[in-house]
């Protein structure tokens, strides 16, 4: 069985020049963590996760905390709702991760499985000639390969 046998080809992707507000839209409307980044061209240029919002949300910025815990938790929740604000009109690919792992169409199952265990991936996308054609997750590799075998 190849990656095309099971690839789900409907993908929801952003564009390289979306914002971060859109990958969140996206996120919620389609109930997802990760979307590919594509160019013009439909190329994987990146890729964005929900960790790599909390990450960006989570980060601590170097400062002088005061003296009294209640001024530290202000500080901290003031910082939050600043990075907040600013992480939702960041360009995607100001976080997305620039280095995707992928395969190709006709990458055999077990290479797709392999991947994903080993780099610890939830979806990987799927390429032919350089350009996105679907994506699998873990789901959809344990349904085929157990389907196949019961």
């Amino acid at each position: 069985m190849k990656a095309h046998d099971i690839m789900n080809r409907h993908v929801y992707k952003v564009k390289e020049n979306d914002t971060v507000r859109s990958v969140i839209e996206r996120f919620m409307d389609h109930r997802i963590s990760g979307l590919p980044v594509i160019n013009d061209r439909n190329e994987i240029v990146g890729y964005i996760s929900d960790g790599d919002i909390m990450r960006y949300i989570g980060r601590k910025s170097d400062r002088v905390i005061g003296n009294f815990y209640y001024i530290a938790v202000m500080r901290d929740q003031e910082e939050m709702d600043v990075r907040v604000k600013q992480i939702l009109n960041l360009n995607v690919l100001a976080i997305a991760k620039r280095k995707v792992i992928t395969a190709q169409w006709d990458e055999d199952i077990d290479q797709i499985a392999a991947i994903l265990g080993k780099r610890q991936i939830k979806k990987l996308p799927i390429e032919r000639d350089g350009v996105l054609v679907g994506i699998i997750s873990r789901g959809d590799v344990i349904r085929h390969v157990f389907r196949s075998v019961t």
